[in-house]
């Protein structure tokens, strides 16, 4: 089987590393990649978000699966040109991608599938934003105001704030930017990320992990696209999970499917475990950043055969997923000033040891590896435990230098010290 990933970050290179060890992926392509997936995959430049581009590329490549990793492409209906090129493809439609690109459909599914989520309100007039502002946060209650655009914001397009001039600051530039604002009850609770690869109705979870969206230690700091993500989750009872697959993720996989738009690929859901059961925070349509990096690390049944399966209709036919015992720890590595325009072009050291996934990264002429972008690397560790993986992500961490860059040194701790609990 040959297989064209779509996509640049740590969330590719961990999906080509796993690929890769799948005995019927014989080929490897990615689009366009960085200075870490060149050594995995044949490498090619491609516009992601050009439907024709990734056409041409995946016959040029002759690829038997397309596997698209970003957000943004789905959003715009890659999967559904590959889909009509004859080209099998992990990736949802453009009308199922909706429960990522458009929050307030996610909401209107979730409403009718009988799924629990924040209550909200779309705010799309400036002279309504005081009064919707009143209606949330603090004064009723809760113990923050929730502020999101209602489009993709790559995780930064997220303020959660219990100081109501911030809040209404962020939601002011949405508007003047064109943006609907999503205002959000505040959700209390420990946060857990679950994928589920998807083929209509047909549900299959992988391990579920806990990602850190704050840029500093003790969750300070603004939100970023992600610095860190652990699995499994040792506080999470089975039956919590159990119930996540089988009231939030399932009822939505069905609702979409009554609706026309059926899904087909891999459905995120974010939700917080709150004091009165799991509530959804959001849905994504593809692999999560950092979480990815992390969980398909403990991966161990072939990955491109399970997601050719859920691509063609038969996934219903795979065998239940093999997980390696232990767990696994990422940390992410950020560039001078993310999540705020970030420093580029520094050179990278330590970059190509084993257990670093590259993200921002670009390799010059000479072999040296610089930085492009906010979030440069990642590095994973696993163990036979928590506490082993952590060891083993900082381990990997401390051989790696970059002028100026930070990273979060708290990944996974509360966990490990048993300070999380449902």
């Amino acid at each position: 089987m040959r297989v064209l990933v779509i996509g640049s970050g740590a969330r590719e290179h961990a999906l080509l590393l796993a690929l890769r060890r799948d005995p019927e992926v014989d080929a490897l392509a990615v689009a366009p990649g960085n200075a870490g997936t060149a050594s995995v995959a044949e490498q090619h430049d491609v516009d992601v978000t050009s439907a024709d581009e990734v056409v041409k590329l995946a016959k040029r490549t002759e690829s038997d699966l397309v596997v698209i990793g970003p957000e943004v492409p789905l959003v715009l209906g890659v999967a559904d040109a590959l889909r009509a090129a004859g080209i099998a493809c992990f990736g949802p439609s453009k009308d199922a991608a909706r429960i990522e690109g458009s929050k307030s459909f996610a909401k209107d599914v979730m409403d009718a599938a009988g799924v629990r989520t924040a209550r909200s309100e779309i705010v799309d007039n400036p002279a309504r934003l005081d009064a919707a502002l009143d209606r949330f946060g603090p004064p009723s209650g809760d113990e923050a105001w929730v502020v999101k655009d209602d489009g993709l914001a790559a995780g930064k397009g997220v303020v959660v704030t219990a100081d109501r001039d911030t809040a209404r600051a962020h939601a002011a530039s949405l508007l003047d930017s064109g943006h609907p604002v999503l205002l959000e009850s505040f959700l209390d609770g420990p946060e857990v990320s679950l994928f589920c690869v998807v083929d209509g109705e047909t549900v299959v979870p992988l391990l579920p992990a806990q990602d850190f969206k704050r840029v500093g230690d003790g969750d300070a700091g603004p939100n970023t696209g992600g610095m860190g993500a652990y699995t499994p989750l040792p506080w999470l009872p089975v039956e919590v999970l159990t119930s996540i697959v089988d009231d939030v993720v399932t009822p939505v996989a069905a609702e979409l499917v009554a609706r026309g738009c059926p899904f087909s690929g891999l459905l995120y859901a974010g939700l917080a475990i709150t004091s009165r059961g799991p509530a959804v925070v959001e849905f994504n349509c593809r692999f999560g950043d950092p979480e990815t990096q992390a969980v398909l690390a403990l991966l161990e049944s072939p990955l491109g055969q399970l997601l050719h399966a859920a691509a063609v209709g038969e996934l219903a036919g795979q065998p239940a997923l093999r997980w390696a015992d232990g767990a696994a720890v990422a940390v992410v590595l950020a560039a001078e000033n993310y999540p705020g325009r970030p420093r580029v072009g520094d050179v990278i050291t330590g970059s190509d040891a084993p257990g670093v996934l590259h993200a921002g990264t670009a390799r010059r002429e000479d072999g040296t590896v610089v930085s492009s972008g906010g979030r440069v690397l990642s590095a994973v560790g696993t163990g036979a435990d928590l506490v082993a993986a952590r060891d083993a992500a900082y381990a990997v961490m401390a051989g790696i230098r970059l002028p100026g860059s930070h990273f979060r040194t708290d990944i996974g701790l509360a966990a490990a010290e048993g300070r999380i609990g449902v």
